[in-house]
């Protein structure tokens, strides 16, 4: 019989160190930290001091060297669109791969910021997966704000590049997502490089030349790109709160704590084995969605509805 709840709860807070170090055993690091919790500026923690790692191999990279290939990753079942696809870990990583080399040939790099502002779509997970890739820090934007939230979310995150969608769909209504990108960006002081659109059949877009560039063309001529080693206390992603309580604060998650947590919890929360299938509902935009759609089920091996 394992340990209980009770017994779990005291040793983490008895032996912090001990506790997470153990965790940390389920990631796959580059260099080892040596330092698990830096304390030195309280109230503010670093985890895994020294550590080295890539996010974008333990959720996707790893499974396919150890065993769940040809395991599916990623179920799209959309009853809006009548739509399903699904993902197997290695076509994932081949996708995953292909964007990030996109994202390279339009002069993202380490510790660049990519807005996400899309649908819940496929492409939103290779975004922020390919993101993770280059260790570029991503800031997913719920796709159902208007271009006044998004132009402040551009503004205070500075991004080298967005990715977004012609439009999304909500029930039987197509919302057109361009304008309001491109009334964003018109609002914003600071002005992104290039803007990666992906086309939807249900209704395209018109691209701004010299600006904008299409999904499918900047993919089928990119390079696949190999994962960036990256510190464990590297910033992955901006998330910000919504803003109703004033400005819209970015809380920033890094490399490491990030993913040992979120491994962790899998199995000793939600009681889920590498294998299984794992559905949560919310959206990528919120960290429900944003740490329960893609993150945790990846680095724990599930197949992600």
């Amino acid at each position: 019989m394992g340990a209980s709840y009770d017994d779990v709860y005291d040793r983490s807070l008895r032996d912090p160190e001990g506790f997470w170090s153990e965790a940390a055993q389920e990631i796959d690091w580059i260099e080892t930290w040596n330092q698990v919790i830096d304390t030195s500026n309280p109230p503010f923690c670093r985890w895994f001091v020294g550590g080295v790692l890539n996010t974008c191999y333990n959720a996707v990279d790893r499974h396919v060297e150890t065993g769940r290939a040809d395991q599916v990753a990623l179920i799209y079942d959309s009853p809006v669109t009548d739509t399903i696809r699904t993902f197997t870990y290695r076509e994932f990583r081949d996708e995953v791969a292909a964007f990030a080399g996109a994202l390279a040939s339009h002069g993202v790099t380490k510790g660049d910021r990519v807005i996400i502002y899309m649908p819940m779509v496929p492409e939103a997970v290779i975004a922020m997966l390919a993101c993770a890739r280059l260790g570029a820090v991503h800031s997913v934007v719920f796709g159902g704000f208007a271009a006044n939230e998004l132009a402040v979310r551009i503004d205070d995150s500075e991004p080298r590049v967005i990715v977004s969608a012609s439009c999304g769909i909500e029930v039987n209504r197509v919302i057109p997502y361009k304008p309001l990108l491109d009334e964003a960006i018109e609002l914003a002081k600071h002005k992104p490089e290039t803007c990666i659109i992906l086309q939807r059949p249900m209704e395209e877009c018109t691209l701004v030349p010299g600006r904008d560039v299409d999904w499918k063309e900047v993919v089928d001529s990119a390079e696949p790109h190999d994962c960036v080693p990256v510190a464990a206390t590297d910033p992955l992603y901006i998330l910000y709160t919504s803003g109703t309580t004033g400005q819209p604060k970015g809380v920033v998650r890094d490399n490491g704590g990030h993913a040992v947590a979120l491994k962790w919890s899998m199995r000793n929360i939600y009681g889920v084995e590498p294998g299984e299938v794992y559905w949560a509902a919310s959206d990528i935009g919120w960290i429900v969605g944003h740490s329960y759609i893609v993150y945790a089920p990846l680095f724990n091996g599930n197949t992600t509805v």
